[in-house]
């Protein structure tokens, strides 16, 4: 793709909007169809064929990404691209809307960014909190890039020292530093592929924003969540994901719950991915996404890969920051 540089492999059957979204490119696009014409492009060089009329496109023409299947390899023209990950992240001062507990050790806070307009991020990236003389706190955003306030879920129990001064701090300030975005496990456009997401404890935050956000694409693959926690009073939102279970008919939602603080966490990750397990899918045609420890995420991937899912359609940023050695 031109002049961005950027590149992606596409199947013969698919289309190459398709393709693009399953490689975390984001194009421009509406319908899906052809017909309001944000995925255009030129074919600069290559072969293609237009889905609708099944009739070869010649070089130098327009095409529409959603009609058009690839041929072999193509070179195309198109603008207005850019690849998950790909924005630049930069420090923000953020004003405090709120901050308030939703259960024994998880915080709500929402913020405001005097200049939204400003910030551009995928749904499911993170940011980091930036405080005096002490690293920087990573949070997962928890509200949609649609949104104007930012939200996150941060845990500050009594051991987690770093998240507890973030807490303070917010608390007792007006405004905190960030830094923005962070992350390549996001979605840069809606899948063409039913979506499988996999969450322990607060990565439920990750896989919020991901919903909020494919709810305003007019989704319709299906989607499943898997929540996994140690003890009911972990899962903080549950009416929340019950009620996109209710009320959103492409989402499912499968609570998994330990409730046995004699378990280790190891114990808990094995029960989740039992659960994700059992429940069949056909693993060639699905993409995952997963949020929670590296423990978690490299179980999880270990025995969905076992299981036939090709691993190029397994996504998390634990893959990016603790990469295995």
């Amino acid at each position: 793709m031109q002049p961005s540089g950027l590149m992606f492999r596409a199947s013969e059957s698919e289309d190459l909007l398709s393709a693009a979204a399953r490689s975390g490119i984001a194009v421009p696009s509406a319908c899906r169809n052809g017909v309001c014409e944000l995925c255009e492009a030129i074919l600069k060089h290559g072969q293609a064929l237009n889905t609708r009329s099944q009739q070869p496109i010649s070089e130098a023409r327009h095409l529409m990404l959603c009609r058009t299947r690839a041929l072999g390899h193509l070179e195309l023209e198109i603008e207005t691209v850019m690849a998950a990950g790909e924005y630049t992240a930069r420090k923000f001062q953020a004003n405090v809307v709120d901050v308030r507990s939703i259960s024994h050790d998880v915080f709500r806070v929402e913020l405001l960014l005097p200049r939204r307009r400003e910030l551009s991020f995928h749904a499911g990236q993170y940011l980091s909190v930036i405080l005096p003389d002490t690293d920087p706190c990573y949070f997962s955003i928890a509200s949609s890039p649609l949104e104007q306030n930012l939200e996150l879920h941060i845990q500050a129990s009594p051991e987690w020292v770093s998240a507890q001064k973030v807490i303070d701090a917010i608390k007792s300030g007006s405004s905190v530093t960030l830094e923005v975005p962070h992350g390549r496990a996001c979605l840069a456009s809606a899948p063409a592929k039913p979506l499988l997401m996999v969450a322990a404890g607060t990565g439920f935050a990750q896989m919020k924003s991901m919903v909020d956000y494919l709810q305003t694409t007019g989704f319709e693959q299906p989607l499943r969540l898997f929540w996994g926690v140690r003890r009911h009073e972990d899962m903080y939102l549950r009416s929340l994901a019950q009620q996109w279970h209710e009320q959103w008919p492409p989402f499912s939602f499968l609570p998994v719950v330990g409730d046995d603080e004699d378990n280790d966490w190891s114990g808990h990750h094995d029960q989740l991915v039992r659960a994700v397990l059992a429940t069949g899918q056909d693993w060639q045609g699905i993409q995952v996404m997963a949020s929670g420890s590296p423990v978690m995420v490299y179980t999880l991937m270990d025995a969905l890969v076992e299981a036939g899912l090709p691993p190029s359609a397994f996504f998390s940023d634990v893959l990016e920051y603790a990469p295995r050695k």
